[in-house]
């Protein structure tokens, strides 16, 4: 594993999956025509299993913005959560390789599913199912989060707790290239409190994993108070890769709470990368220093609201989710509470400079109980347009990028339990919706795709709540090259 995962497995002919570099894919990639959405039934009410879906985003097509396909999965109460391909351009050079099989965690239930693309991409197919008690078993891990293959053929998965939900017995779960357990990534001992998102860069023969909270308490609901009794994270752990040994870990102190997506570069050579905190609202950027240890600054800071009508005087941005284009131009976040979606240019990855910005729902927008208030004391709120005769529901919350820099694809459901505490029955029994941004790479700028919104709201089994955004041929968050 430790020679594959460093690239020596994916040498020869550029023939396997995706593409050499990332200017390569941001170049000669292929506009999207099908994105794959993980839709959660968990937590509406409606007792029926979560979903992949399939949506047509291709604009010369007949059905383009509609969902033109559902796989459920077999149980119901599995939550959904994000996914990863078995193989991406980190295996671009080995030709037995290919994307085929999209791995989709379930964040409650502990299972993992694999979905097979190849057949019928407009169609996926459901191929195996990795049960809860097999990795629990094998692997002590529970509450499985982020998927990422690696060169050598294995998928890597984190896992946010053990079985019961205790923070401290999180990990990294392997698969092998058949989806069977093999393991876990990590050395014995090496497992830090909390775990989350990770991404790796092998030329710095560097893992770096974020820190979300304790299974058991986000899984109720979010307590302040659970931040004070010390059930949330607020530290990034960088580990050797591939060896799984912890290196070091970043305190990012209370400018860093609730660290949630981490992401390098896409420049495998470069050794800098961001993580967004939540709860703080801020964008750490952590960085390779000149002795060959790891540092952090908080590059980009939303400041809180003061509000009225809410349940605390001042309300977070609360950034849920970011990409980075391929080219590492520009990185775009999103605020889940306050409503807007946010292009900056990172040319200087320390100081990141806004370039657009666009209100795509929020809990600030007009029509809305909650206002904030303003330095002169007057109570105002942001307009949002309405998108093909709908109100924006909840807040923009997972985001993908384009591979051509051009469009993002954005989802408003965070976490059932969460979308409930947060935005009521307003998003949980009348679901989700998906909507498209173009984005100007030129100038800056993003403006809402008036003529593109996919409701799930009028699904057939009921209304369900869209979360993470996969292209069949990669992505900007899927992606690793080494």
């Amino acid at each position: 594993m430790a020679a594959a995962a460093n690239g020596a497995a994916c040498c020869g002919g550029a023939t396997g999956p995706g593409y050499a570099t990332p200017l390569e894919a941001m170049e000669k990639g292929p506009r999207e025509k099908l994105l794959y959405v993980t839709c959660v039934y968990n937590g509406t009410g409606i007792n029926k299993p979560d979903y992949l879906g399939t949506v047509d985003v291709d604009p010369n097509s007949p059905t383009y913005s509609q969902v033109i396909h559902r796989l459920p999965v077999t149980h119901v109460g599995d939550e959904l959560h994000h996914s990863g391909w078995n193989a991406c351009s980190s295996c671009h050079g080995d030709p037995s390789a290919s994307r085929r099989f999209l791995i989709l965690p379930s964040l409650l239930s502990g299972r993992v599913y694999v979905v097979d693309t190849l057949k019928d991409p407009r169609a996926p197919a459901l191929h195996k199912v990795v049960e809860a008690e097999d990795i629990a078993e094998k692997t002590g891990l529970g509450f499985p989060h982020t998927s990422h293959c690696l060169a050598s053929g294995e998928i890597m998965i984190s896992c946010l707790g053990d079985k019961e939900g205790n923070a401290a017995g999180n990990g990294f779960l392997l698969l092998d290239s058949e989806f069977n357990v093999k393991g876990r990534w990590e050395k014995p001992g090496h497992s830090p409190l909390f775990g989350y998102d990770y991404w790796y860069q092998p030329r710095h023969k560097t893992m770096i994993s974020s820190s979300w909270g304790a299974p058991a308490a986000f899984r109720t609901g979010f307590d302040l108070q659970h931040v004070q009794d010390g059930l949330y994270g607020r530290h990034l752990h960088v580990y050797d890769w591939p060896g799984g040994e912890l290196k070091q870990t970043l305190d990012l102190g209370s400018t860093g709470l609730l660290p949630l997506e981490v992401r390098f570069l896409h420049d495998p050579s470069k050794d800098t990368g961001y993580v967004g905190c939540a709860l703080t609202s801020n964008m750490v950027r952590f960085f390779k220093t000149a002795n060959g240890s790891w540092s952090h600054e908080v590059a980009i800071s939303i400041k809180p609201l003061k509000v009225r009508n809410w349940i605390l005087p001042e309300m977070p941005g609360l950034i849920t989710d970011f990409v980075i284009s391929l080219d590492d131009r520009y990185l775009y976040l999103v605020n889940w509470l306050h409503g807007d979606i946010r292009q900056y240019n990172i040319e200087d990855p320390a100081k990141p400079v806004l370039a657009g910005q666009v209100w795509a729902g929020g809990l600030l927008q007009k029509g809305s109980e909650v206002v904030y208030v303003t330095e002169d004391d007057k109570e105002e709120q942001y307009n949002v347009p309405q998108v093909k005769g709908h109100r924006l529901r909840g807040g923009p919350q997972m985001i993908q990028l384009s591979l051509d820099g051009k469009r993002i694809y954005v989802t408003n459901s965070l976490f059932s339990r969460w979308d409930e505490q947060f935005y009521g029955q307003d998003l949980v029994k009348k679901g989700s919706h998906m909507l498209q941004i173009d984005v100007d790479t030129e100038k800056g700028g993003l403006s809402i795709n008036p003529n593109f919104f996919v409701d799930f709201g009028a699904e057939p089994e009921g209304p369900s709540l869209a979360h993470e955004m996969r292209y069949p041929g990669g992505d900007c968050t899927s992606d690793i090259w080494i």
